[in-house]
């Protein structure tokens, strides 16, 4: 048996393979929620933008969850070489973008249950980065 370095996957490629799940089970996640709430449910998700009404759809569901978790993916490789706790203060950069993000929804969304379906995909996907990203090898 021979071991190829080509085929057994290295600490950093299994580590940003994990990473790269992260931010697809976030936006996952949205989505879920999305389905589940719009289609199904009927809550017309709305939100106010200036003086116009938007649906929101699922590709924008998608695509904020995903510039979210890259967003937060660069963070956390910057923080790793430059901080001494990179996962600390990762998390706690993260924790606050996250408050600060439930504004959003809770400004713009028209009506109370759209303004808890957003509430619930923020919450969805900023946890799932704040959890999950930095991996196991930091949950302690």
């Amino acid at each position: 048996m021979t071991n190829d370095v080509n085929t057994v996957p290295t600490g950093t490629t299994a580590h940003r393979a994990g990473r790269a799940i992260t931010v697809a089970a976030g936006a996952a996640g949205a989505l879920l929620l999305w389905v589940v709430n719009d289609p199904w449910a009927g809550v017309d998700l709305t939100v106010r933008q200036g003086d116009t009404l938007q649906h929101v759809g699922p590709a924008a569901v998608v695509f904020a969850a995903l510039a979210a978790g890259l967003a937060a993916w660069g963070l956390l490789a910057l923080l790793e070489r430059t901080v001494r706790r990179p996962v600390r203060a990762y998390r706690a950069i993260a924790l606050v973008l996250l408050v600060i993000s439930l504004a959003g929804p809770l400004g713009s969304g028209v009506g109370v249950s759209t303004k808890l379906v957003l509430l619930g995909m923020h919450l969805t996907v900023g946890l799932a980065l704040i959890i999950g990203l930095p991996g196991r090898r930091h949950c302690r």
